[in-house]
């Protein structure tokens, strides 16, 4: 299947992070669309692929992963403001006939991301 997917994972407790509003733009120019908004299921990642079939097309993109409530709720003892809040992945898509996965691997002061299959 091609399709662009993506998956959270809380580092510092080792669970998927669930009830994460997820936000998906393409970028051309100086103009951003948001094209999806979703939420992360109970294993962390979105019941639907985030982009699919005629919609899956190379481009830029941008997701954002609205974290900051979730993280304010499983972690005690965060500074306010915190220190990580919205967390913005931008990347390319150069190649719409393969499958392109996004996961975030995120603690409450630092993530990673890193192009999975």
């Amino acid at each position: 299947m091609t399709a662009l997917t993506t998956h959270i994972l809380d580092t510092s407790s080792g669970k998927p992070a669930a009830a994460i509003i997820i936000y998906l733009y393409q970028l051309s120019g100086d103009r951003k669309t948001l094209l999806t908004q979703t939420y992360s299921n109970q294993d962390g990642r979105t019941d639907q692929p985030l982009l699919q079939g005629t919609a899956f097309v190379a481009g830029q993109y941008e997701l954002v992963f609205a974290m900051g409530d979730y993280l304010k709720a499983s972690h005690a003892n965060l500074p306010d403001p915190l220190f990580l809040d919205d967390i913005v992945i931008r990347f390319g898509i150069a190649d719409p006939s393969r499958h392109y996965h996004v996961p975030l691997l995120v603690s409450p002061f630092g993530y990673s991301t890193y192009r999975g299959s």
